[in-house]
């Protein structure tokens, strides 16, 4: 009675069976708890393999996928990477071109590249080919200058006689010297311009190897640091001895004295001064340039001295057709030397001569224009305008009337 009633007080409570079946309840409990557990640890087993298969096949995805490209990046803004013993292309470092400087730059770098050559060599090369083209040129100047030098007495005089009318004001007599001037040129073939063929050629070449080669110097180009002979092995500075700025100055002196003939040089008057001052004003010029720019110049000074005496030669003069001077006697000609300072007060007067009939020019067509438009001055005795009398009057009552 009291174990069966203890039992239903135990089950309506929802507690635990009496103390014998109590260790088979904790059991069974055990049992299930250890059951859901397992199940649970099973599903996060299964789960997180799951998760890893996703891990794998996402890496495979994401290996397969191509890295993006690189982006691009502005060729100035790009530094040419060097290979060792190997010289960087011009057009990489921004010279050359189809502009005269940047032709200038593409033959140097043929001619340093291709054919071998070391850098003070290319210079001097292409000074050579380059003067070897002009050469033609150099013999139509020089022909043209032995017959201006072989008719020059009469062309003085001629210009003598054109000086003294411009002088006197008489602009009809120096019109027609002037036209004497101009058939007698006709007649000898004579053509002052053909003088002027050289320079006018030699003047864009110049400019384009200085500009070319100051560009080279200045980026600089690295093989140019070693690129020199003898004293100036580095052509991307200035001669630290002068010895370069100095042979300029001299091969220039010396080219114009050789390549000017006396009696062309006597024909120019004041500018064969300023020909022979032009060394000595480039000299200070020239002590800052490269020596790269100094290599060009001296070498062009060279082969033009060369050239000059090589058709200073009388056989050489005949094979292309080139007259041979005639020697004038200087105190003879009808425009003599009269110096330097003479030369200049000569000029100064003959600038105040024209000054001064240019005014007094101005000064008569004022006049004449102002007599033209003004009121008209009485220089007569009667008035013409006033009707005349008439004839049947006597001579006292006409001269009464006047």
């Amino acid at each position: 009675m009291g174990n069966s009633s203890a039992y239903h007080i135990c089950a309506r409570s929802n507690a635990l069976p009496p103390f014998k079946n109590h260790d088979i309840w904790k059991r069974k409990i055990l049992l299930g708890f250890s059951s859901i557990t397992s199940q649970n640890f099973q599903s996060t087993d299964a789960t997180i393999a799951k998760s890893d298969d996703i891990l794998k096949q996402n890496q495979n995805i994401t290996e397969s996928i191509p890295e993006p490209p690189s982006p691009l990046i502005d060729a100035q803004t790009t530094q040419v990477e060097q290979i060792p013993g190997v010289e960087p292309t011009f057009e990489s470092i921004g010279l050359g071109g189809w502009s005269p400087v940047g032709i200038v730059q593409n033959c140097m770098e043929f001619l340093h590249i291709s054919c071998d050559l070391p850098w003070w060599g290319a210079i001097i090369i292409g000074t050579v080919v380059v003067r070897t083209l002009l050469f033609p040129l150099v013999i139509i100047s020089q022909r043209n200058a032995a017959i201006m030098s072989n008719h020059l007495p009469e062309m003085q005089a001629i210009q003598l006689k054109m000086t003294e009318a411009r002088q006197r004001g008489d602009r009809l007599d120096a019109a027609r010297h002037g036209q004497e001037m101009m058939v007698f040129m006709k007649e000898k073939g004579l053509n002052p311009f053909k003088n002027m063929v050289v320079p006018l050629a030699q003047a864009p070449l110049f400019i384009s190897f200085f500009m070319g080669l100051r560009e080279m110097a200045n980026l600089p180009v690295e093989s140019l640091r070693n690129g020199g002979f003898l004293w100036f092995t580095d052509l991307t500075l200035c001669d630290q001895f002068y010895l370069l700025p100095i042979i300029t100055s001299l091969t220039l002196a010396v080219t114009i004295e050789v390549g000017t003939d006396a009696a062309r040089t006597s024909s120019l008057g004041m500018m064969k001064y300023a020909l022979r001052a032009m060394p000595i004003i480039i000299f200070p010029f020239t002590m800052g340039f490269p020596a790269a720019i100094l290599v060009y110049w001296t070498s062009t000074n060279f082969i033009s001295l060369i050239q000059v005496s090589f058709l200073r030669i009388p056989k050489v003069r005949s094979f292309f057709n080139i007259d041979p001077l005639k020697k004038h006697d200087t105190q003879k000609l009808p425009i003599k030397d009269k110096g330097f300072v003479k030369g200049i007060k000569e000029t100064w007067t003959n600038l105040k001569i024209t000054r001064e009939l240019e005014d007094r020019e101005r000064i008569d067509q004022m006049n004449f224009m102002r007599a033209g438009k003004g009121a008209v001055q009485k220089t007569y005795k009667f008035d013409p305008t006033r009707p005349k009398p008439p004839r049947n009057l006597s001579a006292i009552e006409a001269r009464k009337r006047d």
